[in-house]
């Protein structure tokens, strides 16, 4: 959301730094279980003061959603657009998902439990973002399977296995813990793309050009909330198979 008028830097910081807090109280929680008596506690301002930042409870909700769902789409869109192997893509797109998990894990929590208390234009605005994002990786299943790499599986139950995977992770994933998004993103592509019929060759080459990729366009990070500009008028070429 834009910086009201007159408001300095410091406004911002310490909005952010309030959204940060309501993400935390609303996963631990739930949205409705959460007072605004409760957030005011927690950031240390009366209630006066604290609407002063926040407009309401539930514009609290449409930021949480938002931090998560925005980027991801548009760093998704990206990658898609890559003039790629479509498993390569879909290996990219897994590993972007699975930082965001990772970066955002109580965002996630608010995010997968309590969209249903946005209303109006806000929750059609995030279904179309949802649906816009299994498009995209619905399409680049579909070429994979066009292109003979992967088997004739339906292509919606295909899209649905792969958020299945990935969706769930934020129940148990531990940020500080030795499993990376890297590995996730590998183990959770391995796992389907052996079960839709990829070789072991050619999983092996996926991830060769994985690693080949993230040295070529170091520019060009998986985790959605990083700066990806890549030259206008161009599409990165992630390197072939050798």
């Amino acid at each position: 959301m834009p910086r009201p008028p007159g408001h300095g830097p410091d406004f911002e910081v310490k909005r952010q730094e309030i959204i940060d807090t309501a993400a935390r109280l609303f996963a631990r929680k739930g949205y409705a279980a959460t007072s605004i008596n409760d957030l005011s506690q927690a950031v240390g301002l009366a209630k006066g003061a604290l609407y002063y930042y926040i407009v309401s409870k539930e514009n609290l909700l449409i930021e949480i959603q938002s931090r998560v769902m925005s980027p991801l789409l548009a760093r998704a869109w990206q990658i898609a657009a890559l003039d790629a192997d479509p498993l390569l893509r879909l290996r990219l797109l897994s590993e972007s998902l699975l930082t965001t998990i990772f970066n955002r894990l109580d965002h996630i929590w608010v995010y997968e439990h309590d969209y249903r208390d946005l209303s109006g234009t806000e929750l059609r605005t995030l279904l179309a973002q949802r649906g816009d994002f299994e498009r995209l990786v619905s399409q680049v299943l579909a070429e994979a399977i066009a292109l003979g790499t992967l088997r004739a599986v339906e292509p919606r139950l295909a899209t649905l296995q792969f958020l299945n995977l990935h969706n769930h992770t934020y129940q148990w994933i531990k940020p500080k813990g030795s499993w990376t998004p890297t590995f996730l993103a590998q183990e959770c592509c391995g796992i389907l793309f052996r079960g839709f019929g990829a070789s072991e060759d050619f999983l092996l080459d996926v991830e060769k050009r994985v690693d080949v990729f993230k040295t070529t366009f170091p520019h060009l990070p998986l985790d959605p909330e990083a700066s990806w500009a890549p030259t206008v008028g161009s599409t990165p070429r992630p390197p072939a198979s050798s």
